[in-house]
């Protein structure tokens, strides 16, 4: 048996997901050999699972996206390979409860923690992007590695993306000169341009508090932003700004584009190549993926998406644990997924369903073997 499966986002790791399945299978099935690979798409957790996978943990203080210090941790393996995850350093998880700073957030300790990674000898860099605080475009993560944006008069921009409707001029000649020498993949799960109705602003601001007038400040900003780099570094500054994935993040991904040469790939590809999944899948027999909610966004490059299709792809079978399913069976099967077991099937109450879901998803997992390995 291979589990692979994502985080159930709010209640339990990856790690976690993978330990609890492990035991509801063995209470049907003692001795049973289990493998896991737990995943992740390039959003939260993605360090997480990189650690699992053998990477080491690498700490490090960095600006946080309203300027206050944070923690944050990216991986780094033997051969020089790291896996850097900004919402480590800008997300969501860093903004007291329910205080957003929708025109102000930075991703300034983004660059810093990828300049760490830098300085810890990484020579690749698995760039994983989402879960973001910020909708700056990257140019916070930008000033970091050593680029400068300045206003008519001559002094830096303030942080975040409102203030960029003030840019003059960029200045992308101080980046740090390792990057060039560095090859660095965009992970992400998301495809949306820069600006416009489905851009960063649009789509992914209200989730980071923006208004409906905030959402048009921050949209008219980076559109802006993309003209000014345009005139600093040429037309394929314009054209990043509609490329898939330059979106991503607050549009982090657009100065990954454009600033760091990165290639932008869908996070669970990347993340199944780094951790190692096609050799465990090669042992397996049968595949048990999942997160905490299967939906729609599921079937569009999240992490039991990528797993099916390539389980699928080895002819095996895949079953999904979830904390609460909304997808009919026909999409499931459509995505490779034979069956799925939600938590709310056997605890309807959703609060004490993430609070317990650790035994839960044990009970959940004791059904699933029974049902398909007794």
């Amino acid at each position: 048996m291979l589990i692979a499966a994502d985080k159930f986002k709010g209640s339990l790791t990856a790690v976690e997901v993978a330990e609890h399945v492990t035991a509801g299978l063995r209470r049907a099935v003692p001795g049973l050999a289990v493998s896991a690979v737990p995943v992740a798409d390039g959003g939260d957790g993605t360090t997480q699972a990189a650690v699992a996978a053998g990477f080491a943990p690498q700490r490090v203080q960095v600006t946080g996206p309203t300027g206050v210090p944070v923690t944050a941790t990216f991986a780094l393996r033997d051969d020089g390979t790291a896996v850097v995850e900004m919402a480590e350093a800008s997300g969501l998880q860093h903004l007291p409860a329910g205080v957003f700073a929708p025109l102000t957030a930075t991703t300034y300790g983004t660059g810093e923690l990828l300049l760490a990674a830098l300085d810890a000898g990484a020579t690749s860099i698995v760039f994983g992007v989402g879960g973001s605080a910020t909708t700056d475009g990257g140019a916070g993560m930008l000033a970091a590695l050593g680029a400068r944006f300045l206003d008519a008069d001559g002094g830096p921009v303030a942080p975040g993306g409102g203030p960029l409707r003030d840019l003059a001029t960029a200045d992308l000649s101080g980046l740090d000169p390792r990057l060039a020498k560095t090859a660095i993949v965009l992970a992400s799960d998301v495809d949306n341009p820069l600006t416009g109705p489905k851009g960063a602003p649009a789509v992914y601001g209200p989730q980071k508090g923006a208004s409906e007038e905030d959402v048009a400040t921050l949209d008219a900003a980076l559109a802006h932003y993309a003209e000014v780099l345009a005139r600093a570094v040429g037309p394929e500054a314009a054209e990043h700004a509609l490329a898939p994935g330059a979106g991503a993040a607050g549009g982090i991904g657009y100065g990954a584009l454009v600033g760091l040469d990165a290639a932008f790939r869908p996070g669970i590809d990347v993340m199944l190549d780094v951790l190692g999944f096609a050799p465990a899948l090669a042992q397996a027999t049968f595949v048990i993926t999942g997160e905490g909610s299967l939906d729609a966004q599921t079937l569009h490059g999240k992490a039991p998406a990528g797993v099916a299709a390539a389980a699928r792809a080895a002819g095996l079978d895949v079953v999904a644990v979830c904390g609460r399913l909304q997808l009919p069976q026909e999409a499931l099967t459509a995505a490779g997924i034979r069956r799925a077991y939600a938590l709310t099937d056997l605890e309807p109450d959703p609060a004490r369903c993430m609070a317990e879901a650790g035994p839960l998803l044990e009970r959940a997992a004791e059904r699933l073997a029974r049902d398909f390995l007794v």
